[in-house]
């Protein structure tokens, strides 16, 4: 519940629309990685293995299956393999109904009307109950609270960040865009409710989203209809649900996973940049080795690395001594320094990332300058690492007695600089809205 509670503020705080910042090759590895997972958990149902504890870890789970391979059940994979070749073929005699219940109607009848050694819902479970319980409120100290919060508050963002990405899945799966923030709220109210039942938390999930848009799902009416249907079948149909088997149900997972799987962009992007290329294989394998969490994270991290690389190479730092030239003229390399002005040009953010190119090419100041114009036309932004590399460029200036002056100053970088003290520290009248004024100020 209280998980709920915090989904429903990150969602009143527009905190879901962080999720657009996720790159494609994430999101297409993290998909692709999961398909894989999901179908490795559908082997053991699928083969009939006898296996009384499968792994959870992917390496160990398929060192279980293989050391178990000699315990395959033949009518269970005969089942399996039916109920798998109608869901393949059904769509090209009728595409409205969905091939999997023509699958789930044959697979049942023929295993109850055969009486086949087949597993199915009913023998693994049969326990089901079949009825609601009835919601109840405990009251909670704040001690329990406190204690709890950190957990709840894990519990909050995992269950965000898993609903979320099926969010961005299912967009593109069927070209749409969903409503984040909105997503986290109704998350939110039904874990609430959900709770109040007595149930654990609940996430959006990739493989039942994919699974909705493969047989048709569109709108949210779709999701309505399957938690309706599903309350329908515990209370009403559950002696007929007993009956599914579950080799069937894992040929229907197995189907799924192969259509969620982003195999094709996952191929075309084995030829993109190598730094995406790069961040797409290792988010695809930390999500099949460990999980989608872990694989997020370091995708994320490692993205973030990758793009400031890139910014840093394209933001330049141009050099050119003048004694008579506007912004028109152009540039001068390599001139003799006898002449008395220099001109730095910033093209590009200045961060933190380029800061080192800065004060390397800063170490040329010296006495034979009269003045530096500080040229920030084509500066988009700076920080405060780049804030801090012009206080240490007007300090070297005024040490060789050189005039900083600065022109072109777009209003990002002007507000960094007015709010830091740098213009106060300049003077405001070495401000220029563009080269040729600075240039007239030192003529």
């Amino acid at each position: 519940m209280m998980a709920g509670v915090i989904l429903i503020i990150l969602g009143l705080a527009r905190m879901g629309s962080i999720i657009k910042f996720i790159p494609h090759p994430i999101t297409i590895g993290f998909t692709s990685g999961i398909a894989i997972t999901l179908l490795s958990t559908q082997v053991k149902d699928f083969l009939g293995l006898s296996i009384e504890s499968v792994p959870a870890e992917f390496i160990p789970k398929w060192q279980t299956y293989f050391q178990h391979f000699n315990t395959i059940n033949m009518p269970t994979l005969l089942v399996g393999l039916i109920s798998l070749g109608i869901m393949i073929l059904w769509p090209k005699v009728n595409k409205t109904i969905p091939g999997s219940l023509i699958a789930l109607v044959i697979a049942t009848a023929a295993v109850s009307l055969f009486k086949l050694p087949v597993e199915t819902i009913g023998s693994r479970y049969s326990n089901i109950s079949s009825s609601i319980p009835m919601p109840s409120i405990s009251l909670v100290s704040f001690s329990t609270i406190q204690e709890l919060i950190g957990p709840a508050f894990t519990i909050a963002i995992l269950a965000a960040i898993e609903s979320l990405l099926s969010a961005v899945v299912a967009d593109g799966m069927i070209g749409g865009k969903h409503d984040s923030n909105m997503e986290l709220v109704a998350q939110g109210v039904g874990n609430i409710v959900s709770a109040l039942f007595g149930g654990i938390p609940a996430t959006g999930a990739i493989a039942r989203t994919a699974a909705n848009v493969k047989n048709g799902g569109r709108s949210p009416i779709s999701g309505i209809v399957h938690a309706i249907t599903l309350l329908l079948i515990m209370l009403v149909f559950m002696p007929l649900a007993k009956l599914i088997p579950m080799t069937t149900l894992a040929a229907i997972l197995i189907i799924v996973s192969y259509n969620m799987g982003e195999w094709k962009s996952f191929y075309s992007f084995m030829k993109a940049p190598k730094s995406d290329m790069v961040i797409l294989v290792l988010t695809f394998l930390l999500t099949v080795v460990f999980d989608l969490v872990v694989a997020i994270e370091i995708g994320m991290v490692l993205a973030m690395f990758l793009f400031m690389k890139r910014i840093a190479d394209t933001t330049t730092i141009k050099t050119s001594i003048c004694e008579n030239c506007s912004e028109e003229d152009e540039v001068v390399e390599n001139t003799n320094r006898s002449d008395k002005i220099l001109i730095y040009e910033i093209n590009g953010p200045f961060f933190f990332g380029i800061v080192h190119k800065f004060l390397e090419v800063m170490n040329e100041i010296n006495k034979s300058y009269d003045v530096l114009i500080l040229d920030m036309k084509n500066a988009t932004s700076i920080d405060a690492t780049g804030m801090d590399a012009l206080k240490r460029l007007y300090a070297r200036c005024e040490k060789h007695e050189v005039k900083v002056l600065l022109a072109n100053v777009k209003e990002q970088p002007y507000s960094v600089l007015e709010n830091m003290g740098f213009i106060e520290l300049i003077g405001k009248d070495c401000v220029f809205e563009s080269r040729d004024e600075a240039m007239e100020f030192v003529a």
